[in-house]
């Protein structure tokens, strides 16, 4: 997550604390502050969606993939990930996106059981994900 967005989530949890203090005083709200936090450290370890290529598999999040069901992947510029994830995007495929990353990656697949058409992930290092790919 980016630093505005980790400020921006700050910002409104300490205006609750600020109201908590004015209705209820500085003990209440000294803890409050606390669990405010605590609540913005969880909410930034809970919503970082790792991406992972080993051996066998790509593990983005939770969804991981078999490497052998893995067709081309080609590294996207932010006017194209914006026009995939939305005009022309299907319904079918997997989005491991965030809206704060505007550059991604698009893999296709190639798995006769699966309806999923392809992976669209949204990252930072794109080409490092598609060198790690092809490396596999």
């Amino acid at each position: 997550m980016p630093l505005w967005l980790i400020a921006l989530i700050y910002f409104f949890l300490l205006s609750l604390v600020l109201s908590i203090w004015a209705a209820l005083g500085d003990t209440v709200a000294l803890v409050s502050f606390i669990a405010a936090t605590a609540l913005l450290l969880l909410i930034a370890i809970k919503t970082a969606m790792v991406i992972e290529v080993d051996m066998h598999e790509l593990r983005v999040g939770r969804a991981h993939i078999a490497l052998e069901f893995l067709g081309a992947a080609q590294s996207l510029a932010s006017s194209e990930v914006r026009i995939l994830r939305t005009r022309d995007a299907d319904p079918a495929a997997y989005l491991g996106i965030r809206f704060w990353s505007s550059t991604g990656v698009h893999i296709a697949i190639n798995d006769p059981r699966d309806r999923t058409p392809y992976w669209l992930i949204t990252s930072n290092n794109g080409d490092e994900l598609v060198r790690a790919l092809a490396s596999n």
